[in-house]
């Protein structure tokens, strides 16, 4: 049995030693409306692609799980309805029932270790959430760096969780977290987040390096690159705390729980900050995309 179906472009990277990027789907089908959900995947590809690498979009489509997707099929996946949010927990259910689901950072990773692709773009990994220590809402993407060797990149933890718990959970849990090119940890839409970073690491080769070598060794796992924001499209932190304050307030109001959280987070942000969340997330993921373009291309030399 297949379990994943490459693109004819991935397959043709895998085949040439071409390095290539694994991308989610959830900021396509869950994060902004059709057009321009369309258009942000586009450029996000076309990114990986002038930076020398070609992209693995992922996604489960009729029951068959895809490496990479052809552009009729992301432009189909972009006017979808009804498409289910996939992680560790549901990702093989939506498979056996023939269903249509985007992926989250867990299943992407999943993904990803099956299509053999060692480095992942996103904009902002899960964590824990506000109030985790009482109803112990911490996301499955922290327990999925711990087991599967993939080298994800984001902007840090999405400014809406509990930061501080979030790295705690990590380090329980044995992933290195490395900040890039500065010593304080990002918080997705600000470059800072007032906290140190486990690890610092100023050079692309490096984080490669440290990526192979924990293979070598057979520790399992992957790795988390806090990638700051572009300084040009970051809201200060200052600026955000009391809009996310309101967020998670209005959230409590109206009784959103579970995997509903983070999406009506974000939607209340956006709105509060009259769009420009979304700007900084597509600056973000553009940005992040471009540097794990050239983490996978020192991967791809070292093999």
């Amino acid at each position: 049995m297949t379990l994943i179906t490459l693109s004819a472009e991935v397959a043709a990277a895998k085949a040439a030693n071409t390095p290539v990027v694994a991308l989610e789907s959830t900021i396509i089908t869950h994060g902004m409306p059709y057009p321009q959900n369309l258009d942000v995947a586009r450029q996000v590809e076309a990114d990986i692609r002038a930076a020398g690498a070609v992209p693995a979009t992922m996604a489960v489509i009729d029951g068959t799980l895809h490496g990479g997707l052809e552009d009729a099929q992301l432009e189909a996946l972009a006017q979808a309805k009804g498409v289910a949010k996939l992680s560790r927990a549901d990702m093989a259910a939506c498979m056996a029932t023939g269903g249509t689901g985007a992926t989250t950072v867990a299943a992407t990773m999943i993904a990803a270790r099956l299509s053999g692709i060692d480095v992942f773009a996103t904009g902002g990994i899960g964590g824990a959430h506000k109030g985790s220590e009482l109803n112990f809402d911490i996301s499955a993407d922290l327990m999925e760096l711990a087991q599967t060797p993939v080298t994800v990149v984001a902007a840090g933890a999405k400014a809406i969780l509990d930061i501080p718990k979030t790295l705690e959970v990590l380090e329980t849990e044995g992933v290195p977290v490395i900040a890039y090119g500065q010593d304080d940890m990002p918080a997705f839409w600000s470059r800072e987040s007032g906290l140190r970073a486990p690890l610092r690491m100023d050079d692309a080769a490096q984080i490669a390096a440290s990526h192979r070598l924990r293979v070598q060794m057979g520790i399992p796992g992957g790795q988390l690159v806090g990638n700051p924001i572009p300084q040009d499209a970051e809201i200060s932190a200052s600026t955000l705390a009391p809009i996310i304050a309101q967020a998670q307030k209005d959230a409590e109001a109206h009784g959103i729980s579970g995997k509903g959280v983070t999406p009506y987070l974000l939607q209340r942000i956006f709105e509060l900050t009259d769009g420009q969340s979304l700007t900084a997330n597509i600056a973000l993921v553009r940005n992040n995309a471009k540097l794990a373009a050239e983490i996978a291309s020192h991967l791809c030399k070292m093999a």
